[in-house]
């Protein structure tokens, strides 16, 4: 059965002005359920709104049809394709394990060993040594529990990043323009990371600028460059979960759902290197087209697992 849902042209048009202003989308529903809107009702609005500007479905005007599934209580669907493989244009990526609850998956043959190679040759002579963001200021300061060292490629810098880009945003299923450029991070041995979120939390003015431009950060691939001798592992405190790096295999997470609810599990780090090296790329997906603070295209955000 379908039901009609009805809500005036006013709340579209606030939806719209917000959503374009960055607002985030679990604050809208807040301000609608807080308007005494049936959160089901709200929740399926919003929905239909956030899927028309994905391109998924026509903007509605002043009313929704809906089945009455839509207005139960279940869970988002991942953004991540069901399916045991995901053909890309130039690659086919095998999925090895994943869970729904959170979202998180394992995945293998994503770069070649030769591809994985050239990466690092040509992130090797541009590492600099990692920072993390302060909460309270948004300014970059190396920290004793990030030992790493990293750097940025803009979004497309030359053909062989290009085709990565487009690969990557294929697994991670949204377009190559709402990806962050690829961050390439060097753990030597005794490195570490503690744990960490990869969402922006609005909490300093850079952050909060960050997210007006191009939206929350909604997933994130880690990529591993190499075979790591002993240690490195990226680990999931939450979840109790980690994953041996592998050359070309990743870790796959989201963290941000259509309504634009953030998950907590998803804190994540690396275990320390115990014996070799550890290198990893690391791809972060926005809700809308990246914007970057300046003409380089780095946030100035460093950060990894």
């Amino acid at each position: 059965m379908s039901t009609v849902v009805h809500f005036s042209p006013e709340l579209g048009s606030w939806l719209t002005q917000r959503l374009d202003q960055g607002q985030p989308p679990i604050q809208l529903l807040e301000t609608m359920v807080a308007e005494r809107m049936d959160p089901r009702v709200a929740g399926a609005i919003l929905d239909a709104f956030l899927s028309a500007r994905r391109g998924a479905g026509p903007l509605p005007i002043d009313s929704l049809l809906l089945d009455d599934s839509a207005l139960g209580a279940s869970p988002p669907k991942p953004r991540i394709l069901a399916g045991a493989r995901i053909a890309t244009a130039d690659r086919t990526v095998q999925v090895l394990a994943r869970a729904e609850n959170p979202t998180l998956a394992l995945l293998g043959d994503l770069l070649s060993a030769e591809e994985a190679a050239h990466l690092i040759a040509l992130a090797r002579p541009r590492l600099r040594p990692s920072t993390v963001v302060d909460p309270k200021t948004g300014r970059d300061q190396v920290e004793a529990h990030r030992t790493s060292l990293g750097m940025f490629f803009r979004l497309r810098e030359n053909a062989f990043i290009a085709r990565l880009d487009r690969r990557i945003s294929e697994v991670m299923n949204l377009p190559v323009e709402h990806g962050e450029g690829f961050q390439v991070l060097h753990y030597p041995e005794g490195a570490l990371n503690a744990p960490h979120f990869d969402y922006l939390v609005p909490s300093n003015d850079s952050n909060r600028a960050s997210i007006a431009r191009s939206g929350q950060r909604v997933s994130t691939l880690l990529i591993y460059l190499n075979d790591v001798e002993a240690g490195g592992e990226t680990i999931f405190p939450n979840l109790g979960w980690s994953a041996t790096p592998k050359l070309g295999n990743g870790t796959y997470f989201e963290y941000e759902n259509e309504r634009g609810e953030l998950d907590e599990r998803s804190l994540h780090g690396s275990n320390p290197v115990v014996h070799g090296d550890k290198w990893v790329a690391t791809k972060w997906m926005r809700e809308r087209r990246f914007v970057s603070a300046d003409a380089e295209g780095a946030e100035g955000m460093i950060r990894g697992s």
